[in-house]
């Protein structure tokens, strides 16, 4: 699956392998909020850079009708001299923390 990523001006490989470890591990975004990583990538609220690898991104956005409100974060990982970008994990999350923030909505 692949999910149009204006940021990175580029598409985001979603694999068959990470869509189970989402689902398995983060079964509150998997399936039913299948979309809302779709409208991250295209449309964040925001783009941190990774705490933990110099080439992972957590794209996020506020979501008010999941549980009550949470954010979507997408973790996207790119490999510059291939220029592809691939999702390694999503999950929600209430409030955002770790990483450097590199670009916000305006």
């Amino acid at each position: 699956m692949r999910f149009s990523c204006p940021y990175l001006a580029g598409e985001v490989e979603l694999t068959e392998e990470r869509e189970k470890h989402i689902g398995e591990r983060h079964p509150e975004l998997l399936p039913q909020f299948r979309d809302r990583i779709r409208v991250t990538l295209a449309e964040p609220h925001e783009v941190r850079r990774s705490a933990r690898s110099a080439h992972a991104r957590l794209f996020s956005r506020w979501f008010d009708d999941i549980m009550g409100g949470k954010h979507v974060v997408v973790v996207v990982v790119s490999e510059v001299t291939a220029r592809r970008h691939w999702v390694i994990t999503a999950y929600l999350v209430r409030k955002l923390g770790q990483g450097d923030v590199e670009w916000t909505r305006s």
